[in-house]
């Protein structure tokens, strides 16, 4: 976890979240070097904080699929 984000963040919430009531949302700071994470449901909770060459490559990763689940064959 990181420093508090400022007032100028925006957030923005996942288009695949349906009603975001159970999603994270992501902020970024205006200059977008700073990428903020924390839970729909908990705004005033804990904040994750991620600089912007941290965030392109967990993006990159998803991208590449490194986190998908194993798939289990019967």
């Amino acid at each position: 976890m990181g420093s508090e984000p400022s007032a100028t963040v925006r957030w923005h919430i996942s288009t695949r979240s349906g009603n975001g009531q159970s999603c994270v949302e992501v902020g970024m700071t205006p200059l977008g070097d700073t990428v903020y994470v924390r839970h729909s449901k908990d705004r005033q909770g804990p904040v994750l904080t991620f600089t912007s060459a941290e965030w392109k490559a967990f993006l990159s990763g998803v991208d590449l699929r490194e986190f998908d689940l194993p798939t289990t064959h019967a």
